[in-house]
């Protein structure tokens, strides 16, 4: 299996792109369809945890307008042709607070690249479980 082929993160990094543009122009459209269209999808997110895509776009629905952001760092791995990781270390704008996302993105047949898995978080102040 080949790692981190500059075709493949290059397509991965387009949908990457593609999704913040959306995030950051409120296109719940492009949001849902990048997406993929499934019962098994997750998404984590700040405040909800979401099984399936009915869910997600439930979700999506009830959102007026998400939280403008400014990436800090974006790190993508594939893993052979049809499989990718992003990372994205971001800065919500006028707080300053430090939120983390992933993204497993698969290429399925006939739909291309997909989002099955979503987390995304903010940097806590304290761990309050570690000493």
């Amino acid at each position: 299996m080949e790692l981190d082929n500059p075709s493949v993160i290059a397509e991965a990094r387009a949908v990457f792109d593609r999704y913040e543009d959306a995030l950051m122009n409120n296109r719940t459209e492009i949001l849902n369809e990048i997406f993929w269209a499934d019962p098994r999808t997750v998404r984590f997110g700040i405040t909800e945890i979401l099984y399936g895509i009915e869910a997600i776009r439930g979700f999506r629905a009830s959102v007026k307008a998400y939280a403008q952001r400014v990436q800090r760092k974006v790190h993508i791995t594939s893993f052979g042709q049809d499989f990718a990781c992003t990372h994205l270390e971001y800065e919500r704008v006028g707080t300053g607070l430090i939120g983390r996302e992933t993204k497993i993105m698969v290429r399925l047949p006939d739909l291309g690249w997909r989002v099955v898995s979503a987390h995304v978080s903010l940097l806590a102040g304290q761990d309050p479980g570690r000493n």
